[in-house]
């Protein structure tokens, strides 16, 4: 996998170079006038014959979401006893990081939980940290022994607590119109990107509009919603921190669209894209977010996320963990769940060193996780 990221990564200026065109609103389309209104004279019988009433038709019913298949696992192990972990009084601890909206994280990390508990003989249970940081906090304190944080928290976790990534995550590459990867769009890719995203009443088309604006982050700790962008931010000469007029960490990627669409931020940072993204479903609120918000550049490809270990935990846990991930990732019952968690399509296994390339990136561009570690 290193080799994968060295080549997707390329050199400090080529990770961090991004691409800059503003987005043209979409056109109006002119109504034509309506046709002018008929005099009817009123009649003077009454009709003979009662108007036709069309018939009632039942609403269809919503469809039933197919349950994820949790069949024991050949090889789970034996039931711990009370007191051991992953025994009904002592369960293994699955932390999610807050990177989207926390009821549905909550709702697919459960059935995650339940799953695996079915599957492996061992009992899991969930909690969504209330930051970013909490959830990396609860793996080193072994509060959480499982946990799925995002590519930057990873790094520090690591740095801080050793950590052990073990799976990364493939989702459907996700794009948008200045996109230059554009034609990757929809393959399973272990890669994302970063979007910039401006109010379209704000007229902010390129950086040089940023100055004196207001701007919404995701949260310090967040890859493509904080770190990469502010070095994007200080390589195309703006001090994040002296250069807008307020800055703002909105907690997630969709809190940060809904912002900059409310007026609250004249611009902001996301993953692309935030705005047509089908676990996010903005548009459902607010369906004209994609006129009213505008995309003016892009971030280079970032590593997905993925599943970690606490550094001690038994390795048969480790084992039967990502064997029961990967079978939810192949049942269709599984894989909607996965969606709805992070946009998840898919799972591949990776050996720890799998974020090395990228943390030696960060640090060449004065990012050094070790040096965030206290």
């Amino acid at each position: 996998m290193n080799k994968r990221l060295t080549f997707l990564l390329f050199t400090l200026v080529t990770i961090f170079s991004v691409t800059l065109s503003a987005c043209a609103p979409a056109a109006t389309a002119t109504q034509a006038p309506p046709p002018p209104t008929a005099q009817v004279a009123a009649p003077t019988e009454a009709p003979t014959t009662a108007p036709t009433v069309p018939p009632t038709v039942a609403p269809t019913a919503a469809p039933t979401a197919v349950p994820p298949i949790c069949n024991k696992l050949p090889d789970a192990p034996a039931a711990p006893a009370a007191g051991q972990l992953g025994a009904s009084d002592t369960p293994i601890v699955i932390t999610f990081v807050p990177s989207g909206d926390t009821g549905k994280i909550t709702k697919a990390g459960t059935a995650i939980a339940d799953c695996l508990t079915q599957m492996t003989g061992l009992t899991f249970k969930i909690e969504v940290g209330t930051t970013f940081a909490a959830s990396i906090e609860a793996m080193g304190a072994e509060k959480a022994q499982v946990s799925f944080l995002n590519t930057f928290s990873v790094l520090l976790a690591e740095q801080k607590y050793h950590i052990v990534p073990a799976l990364v995550a493939i989702r459907s590459y996700a794009t948008n119109d200045l996109d230059p990867d554009k034609a990757l769009g929809g393959k399973a890719e272990p890669f994302y990107k970063g979007q910039f995203i401006a109010s379209t009443a704000s007229g902010i088309k390129s950086f040089a509009d940023l100055k004196g604006k207001t701007f919404c982050f995701v949260d310090p700790n967040s890859t493509s919603g904080y770190i990469v962008p502010r070095i994007i931010l200080k390589a195309n000469g703006l001090d994040p921190d002296v250069d807008f007029k307020a800055t703002q960490n909105a907690g997630s990627h969709p809190n940060v669209a809904i912002a900059v669409y409310k007026g609250d931020c004249d611009a902001g940072v996301t993953f692309i894209n935030v705005l047509t993204d089908a676990a996010a479903n903005l548009a459902a609120t607010y369906p004209d977010i994609t006129t009213k918000v505008t995309v003016f550049a892009d971030t280079d490809r970032i590593p997905n996320d993925g599943m970690q270990f606490v550094k001690d935990l038994d390795p048969k846990i480790q084992a039967v963990t990502v064997e029961g991930m990967l079978a939810m990732a192949q049942d269709p019952g599984g894989q909607a769940v996965l969606k709805s968690l992070y946009n998840y399509n898919n799972f591949q296994k990776v050996d720890p060193t799998f974020y090395n390339d990228f943390a030696a990136v960060l640090k060449k561009a004065g990012v050094d996780p070790a040096t965030l570690v206290k």
